[in-house]
């Protein structure tokens, strides 16, 4: 098994081999995942990320430590893949936007909406204090659900604050954060097709969490980079099969398909297959 990863071309590689920059959309849903390792504490991190209208997977590194140099070295990967996003999705994690300014200055950031509100349901502890509940539930639909535009999340959050705040220090904070972080918290809403959450890398996690549970963790660091190399490889040029609703269209292609240059030969890699379903529309 060893010796047949060894075989395998780096992922990155792959992708500024056939890809083609220009067919990726350029909105890029990014994520880290602690991958059970010897001589790491928690795991070593493994930080990747999904181009979102492709489902394709240009790059992913294997990081010693999650911190912002990490975040800068993935990000320069990308950039030497002529990858450029026009939007990175992500959860708030320390030095995160920090290294999308050294790196992409031109990209936006969009906070995942899903974590940003469970950090507030956690901090007002609203799974099991009732007292602001209410407020939780008002800011969601006001702020967070209902409003198509900037302008109206501004009304809607000025509506929670005029009329469910009610001197609570605690609440107060909230709509401060939320004040505070409006430019990252709404990028979407300016960016066609833009998601406002990392649903779909945090379903890939799902995914790639039932196959290390099996493995059991990696006896070095080498090993794991070997095996997600592998991974991202596999997953790149296996047909999907379980996109809904808007990536219906997706289904029965495998990602690459959609960025791999055209007329460029499908790359030949131990037990990958030339994809059976071929494009009807030109890109």
């Amino acid at each position: 098994m060893v010796a047949e990863l060894d075989t395998l071309p780096e992922n990155a590689s792959l992708t500024k081999q056939v890809c083609d920059p220009r067919a990726f959309s350029g909105l890029l849903v990014m994520d880290g995942k602690y991958v059970k390792t010897r001589g790491f504490r928690k795991g070593a991190p493994f930080i990747w990320g999904i181009d979102y209208l492709t489902h394709d997977i240009p790059a992913g590194i294997l990081a010693r430590i999650e911190d912002e140099d990490e975040f800068v070295r993935f990000f320069r990967t990308l950039a030497s893949l002529g990858y450029y996003p026009t939007v990175i999705v992500g959860d708030d994690r320390k030095g995160l936007k920090r290294a999308i300014t050294r790196v992409f200055p031109q990209a936006r950031y969009q906070l995942c909406h899903v974590h940003f509100l469970e950090n507030i349901r956690q901090y007002l502890k609203v799974r099991t204090d009732p007292a602001h509940q209410h407020f939780f539930n008002s800011l969601k639909l006001h702020v967070f659900t209902e409003p198509k535009t900037i302008e109206q999340v501004v009304a809607g959050l000025r509506y929670v604050r005029d009329n469910r705040v009610q001197g609570d220090s605690l609440r107060q904070a909230v709509i401060l954060g939320v004040h505070d972080r409006l430019p990252d918290l709404f990028t979407y809403l300016n960016v066609p097709g833009c998601p406002n959450n990392t649903n779909l890398i945090e379903l890939y996690n799902s995914h790639l969490s039932a196959r290390l549970k099996s493995l059991k963790g990696f006896k070095s660091f080498l090993a794991a980079k070997g095996f997600l190399n592998a991974y991202l490889i596999r997953r790149r040029t296996k047909p999907l099969t379980d996109c809904d609703t808007a990536f219906k269209h997706l289904n029965g292609y495998a990602s690459l398909q959609f960025t791999i240059k055209k007329q460029a030969p499908w790359p030949d890699i131990l037990g990958v297959k030339p994809p059976e379903k071929t494009l009807k529309t030109e890109r």
